[in-house]
């Protein structure tokens, strides 16, 4: 997998990081719900259970197919999280008779629609840092308000490839190109989202390598407007767009790669071709290139070395990435 860089230069920041379900924690904040329809909306907490084994547990408890069940985001399994599902209003009943150990339906809600991937507003994170040193306190405080003003580069974080991150690219690769056969939709169409998501990590790095202090834009990159979610690509870069970029009205996006999807011009062309394949068939994206941390606040234990770290970030971005970004180090390549 590709090594991910930051823009920030600091010298790497000493500490442990885990991923379980005391010291890692994530709040989904979800869309608006019409509170009427046909559909329920469960908000559950879950510990140390990824979003599809929750899917699992709720198909089998309830006795609907798993189809029936709609999510907006994929949650981390080493972890307490605490995000929304929704299921046909047909099946209230079932849901006063549903146990599980790792599983708790804390409220319910009526909706007109079945949840779908993106139907977040954003995820809000809890998560300890161990044995962090008193003087780099400071450091980290420091380091989390200027990420919050120039931007965290996002990457996709290591969880999106898997433990056998190298072997999935490797299979997409002979997925896409050399017929290898593989009957399991969901498992084709994870390889396939790898594939392109190391394309954009490639670019995103390249990328970087041409700024200082902050993300540094090219004329004919493609942006997308925060405001009515539409992309844009201007052939220069004039006073305004630059202007709107660091008023946070507009960010520049990265390509991946897929039928469909914007292409940059002119200069911004020229680096993002090298992470271009037309020959894949899946529909393409574009990603904002960097999100903006909010919501910051950080909280040190003496007794235990134990700083605490909060923080809300834009749905589909990493956390992992930004503790990363503060550790100047990556946790998993």
């Amino acid at each position: 997998m590709t090594k991910r860089e930051f823009t920030q230069t600091h010298k790497a920041i000493d500490f442990k990081f885990y991923q379980n379900e005391d010291d890692f924690k994530v709040l989904e904040k979800p869309i608006r719900f019409t509170n009427r329809g046909n559909f329920i909306i469960m908000k559950i907490k879950k510990r140390n259970l990824g979003t599809w084994d929750l899917l699992d547990s709720l198909a089998k408890g309830l006795k609907v197919y798993e189809s029936e069940l709609g999510y907006a985001g994929l949650k981390d399994k080493n972890a307490t999280t605490t995000q929304y599902i929704s299921i046909p209003r047909k099946y209230v009943k079932d849901l006063k008779k549903f146990k599980h150990p790792k599983i708790e339906i804390l409220e319910t809600f009526l909706h007109s629609t079945k949840l779908n991937i993106g139907d977040l507003v954003s995820n809000s994170f809890e998560i300890n840092l161990h044995e962090v040193k008193e003087e780099d306190v400071y450091k980290i405080e420091k380091l989390l308000k200027q990420i919050s003003k120039i931007g965290m580069p996002n990457y996709f974080g290591y969880q999106r490839f898997g433990f056998d991150g190298d072997e999935n690219l490797d299979k997409a690769r002979k997925y896409i190109y050399e017929d290898l056969i593989i009957k399991d939709k969901k498992i084709s169409k994870m390889l396939v989202a790898q594939y392109q998501s190391d394309f954009f990590n490639k670019w995103l790095v390249q990328r970087l390598k041409l700024s200082k202090d902050e993300f540094k834009l090219l004329s004919g990159d493609v942006f997308r407007v925060y405001k009515t979610d539409k992309f844009f690509t201007p052939k220069n870069l004039t006073d305004v767009i630059i202007e709107d970029f660091k008023n946070k009205k507009i960010v520049p996006t990265g390509l991946l790669p897929g039928r469909q999807a914007f292409r940059a011009i002119g200069e911004a062309r020229k680096i993002e071709e090298n992470f271009d394949d037309t020959y894949i068939q899946e529909k393409g994206f574009r990603r904002d290139a960097i999100v903006y941390p909010t919501d910051i606040s950080v909280n040190f234990d003496n007794e235990t070395s134990k700083c605490k770290v909060k923080f809300t970030l834009p749905k589909a971005s990493y956390a992992t990435v930004l503790i990363e970004n503060i550790a100047n180090r990556n946790l998993r390549v």
